[in-house]
């Protein structure tokens, strides 16, 4: 695939997070298999792997979680994606430059923004510190 836009990075990929109706045992269970430790993130109730590399998955309480159903469309499977920038304002603009639209409701614009990607699933641009 060819592309007009510019190839250096926007962002740096901070963490992908999964929604579950019991985070800690989702966090438990998924810590066991690489070893990574579990660490609380955020105040309510949010947790997360952390590995040697890094890298980060985090679990998050969604009381109406479905189950995805693999293969199939009625529950696919869902996630999102939160890339670090230093600059939101700057990022946002890149990434709506590249095809993303911005959601109308933003829950905390300070630290995070959130977008869609051209299919439609959302992910964050993420105030790096």
């Amino acid at each position: 695939m060819k592309s007009s836009v510019s190839t250096s990075p926007i962002a740096k990929l901070g963490l992908v997070a999964i929604d579950g109706r019991d985070p800690l045992a989702l966090a438990e269970f998924c810590a066991a298999i690489p070893g990574w430790r579990i660490e609380p993130w955020e105040d309510d109730g949010r947790i997360r792997l952390v590995g040697d590399t890094g890298a980060t998955i985090a679990f998050q309480k969604a009381l109406g979680h479905v189950p995805p159903q693999w293969p199939g469309d009625v529950h696919p499977q869902q996630l999102h994606l939160d890339f670090d920038v230093p600059d939101l304002d700057e990022g946002g603009r890149r990434v709506l430059e590249i095809g993303a639209r911005k959601r109308g409701f933003q829950p905390a614009p300070g630290n995070f923004r959130v977008f869609l990607d051209p299919g439609g699933h959302p992910f964050r641009l993420v105030r790096s510190n």
